[in-house]
């Protein structure tokens, strides 16, 4: 093996694009041509045009005068260009950095992905040094290639500076033997004080985060995984570090803590997120973005609203982002769902009572209006209402005021209603389960929650909101991400029950997941089958049969249609029509 090779070696580890510039048109590239880069230029090329790598992107083309007037100006010192991202060139989750870095009067511009990993440098270089050392005997021979050695591994050290690798060396009793100085810069502490002592003394870490990089020092190197955590810099705002544990490749019974700071990378995730949270609703489709926006417009204005979705949507959310967005958000959010109460225990809570105005009323009670008084009023399944309590709320609406149960003396409220359904109140209108005044008053702003079939580009979206929700809640955090299957699964599902439904999907995959990934096997069972037609115990064949039968007759033959007055999806209604030995003759009777 060459001198040069450990060098190289490192070069090609760090995984990054290193050119020395020579002059403004002539560039030489060190090492080896990065994984990630889309070039064909090939490794020991001894010049190149700078518009052969240049051109492929647009960011380097408008950084890289600026880099000439830095390496014209300056003797020593580095110019980072910050961040950026271009699909053409590296893919939408990758994120680079060019840095023009000036040293002994030596220029390079060096190009980084920040997916790459990195590995110890301090410890292979000062492995290569021993190596060269432990060949005293032939020291003489050797001197003038050693000193090459010496001097492409300050070179090497130089150009790899600028990337202020933190880094903390532990020994088989947990005592920290090193810390690299970016340590003082990432965390604001002086590493001075670091060597010597037990690392989960000196690093400001929480006892959750000790135990989780413990687990991961107590894994094989193969399958440890990044710790991820945030933590507050001292006088400063928080900060999104990442762990990795390593092996010391000198003695596996040390330990080596590589700390990534993250920060910057997570606000530009956050951003370019961002338009997909609102409040505490997630969701980028076009039909949440048309949501948010009329949730802004309707929120300040001071009139009942009703909101309609089918079960599992949203609706309590929406309401709460209602109310926080409006005038009264300093005042109450109260919220009764009207559905399974009879008409006395709800006008109960609805209006009050006065003591002994009914069997077990032992004392005056209040009721949800005056406890809403300034506030809002949550009235959730409003459907479900019963007729004599409708014409009471009405009125209530109607004049601001309202009579406990056994008094005659109204009382005044300031209260803003909003009402939600499952259901739709037009036809229980026609049908006389529902008061057509009463809908016209408390639908004055109306909005809608699509179902989560119709918005399922925001199934990945809500699924990492509720994976994350979900590790929390079993504390399973050696579970690390979905995997593709699981995803696919997901959604290819009809969910009947919605984002509640997918919800509860991951607190059971969490309980039978076993490995760092969710699996679709760990999904539960009607995930997937998608049924979305229910079957009681009691229903036979020949009742699924007949319903599917009606379904084609009230479509006319139209199969893909009688699948979605089913709530089928096409392959499953195919696959029913095959298994119930329904034949092509009588889909189109």
């Amino acid at each position: 093996m060459s001198v040069e090779a450990p060098y190289s070696e490192i070069l090609k580890l760090f995984d990054a694009l290193i050119v020395q510039v020579d002059s403004v048109t002539q560039y030489r590239i060190i090492g080896v041509v990065p994984s990630w880069y889309p070039s064909d230029i090939s490794p020991g090329q001894s010049s190149i045009e700078p518009l052969e790598f240049v051109q492929k992107s647009f960011f380097l083309q408008c950084f890289l005068p600026e880099a000439e007037e830095f390496w014209q100006t300056h003797n020593q010192g580095t110019l980072p260009s910050g961040l950026w991202s271009e699909p053409n060139l590296v893919g939408d989750e990758n994120y680079l950095e060019a840095t023009a870095l000036v040293q002994d009067d030596q220029r390079y511009l060096i190009i980084r992905s920040y997916q790459s990993e990195l590995i110890t440098l301090q410890p292979v270089l000062q492995k290569a040094r021993e190596d060269h050392l432990a060949h005293r005997h032939e020291r003489d021979a050797h001197k003038h290639q050693l000193a090459e050695s010496e001097q492409i591994r300050d070179d090497v050290t130089a150009v790899l500076d600028h990337l202020e690798l933190a880094m903390v060396m532990i020994d088989e009793n947990n005592v920290v033997t090193y810390a690299s100085p970016t340590v003082r810069h990432v965390f604001g502490i002086d590493t001075q004080r670091f060597v010597g002592r037990l690392w989960p003394h000196v690093l400001p870490l929480t006892a959750e985060h000790i135990r989780q990089v413990q687990e991961q020092r107590a894994l094989p190197e193969g399958r440890r995984t990044s710790v991820v955590l945030s933590l507050k810099k001292p006088q400063k705002s928080w900060l999104e570090i990442e762990i990795e544990v390593h092996d010391d490749p000198r003695d596996c019974r040390r330990t080596i803590l590589f700390l990534k700071d993250r920060t910057e990378i997570e606000d530009l995730r956050r951003q370019l997120i961002g338009q997909a949270h609102f409040e505490k609703l997630i969701g980028k489709s076009p039909a949440m973005q048309d949501l948010y926006q009329k949730i802004q417009e309707i929120a300040p204005v001071d009139v009942p609203v009703l909101i309609e979705g089918e079960t599992g949507t949203g609706k309590e959310l929406v309401a709460q982002a209602l109310h926080r967005l409006s005038t009264r958000k300093g005042m109450p959010f109260v919220a009764l769902n009207c559905a399974g109460l009879t008409d006395s225990l709800l006008g109960s809570q609805l209006f009050g009572h006065k003591r002994g105005s009914f069997t077990g009323a032992v004392s005056d009670h209040e009721g949800f209006f005056e406890a809403a008084e300034g506030g809002i009023l949550f009235l959730d399944e409003i459907g479900d209402m019963p007729l004599t309590i409708q014409t009471t709320l009405l009125r209530v609406l109607q004049e601001g005021e309202i009579i406990r149960l056994g008094e005659s003396r109204p009382r005044k409220v300031d209260v803003r209603v909003f009402a939600a359904t499952h259901q739709n109140l037009q036809d229980m209108v026609d049908t006389g389960s529902f008061r057509s005044d009463l809908l016209y008053r408390i639908r004055v702003a109306r909005l809608y929650l699509p179902p989560l079939r119709e918005r399922r580009e925001d199934i990945p979206l809500l699924s990492e909101a509720f994976f994350g929700q979900a590790r929390a809640v079993t504390s399973k955090h050696d579970v690390r991400e979905i995997s593709p299957d699981a995803m696919q699964t997901l959604l290819q599902y009809h969910w009947p029950g919605n984002v509640r439904e997918l919800k509860s999907t991951f607190e059971y995959a969490l309980i039978h997941c076993h490995g760092p990934h969710i699996q679709s096997s760990d999904l539960p069972q009607e995930i997937h089958g998608s049924p979305a037609v229910f079957v009681s115990p009691r229903s036979s064949t020949r009742d699924e049969r007949e319903e599917i039968l009606a379904a084609l007759e009230q479509t006319r033959g139209k199969r893909v249609l009688a699948a979605k007055l089913l709530g089928m999806s096409r392959s499953t209604f195919y696959r029913r029509l095959s298994e119930l030995g329904i034949s092509p003759e009588e889909c189109s009777q």
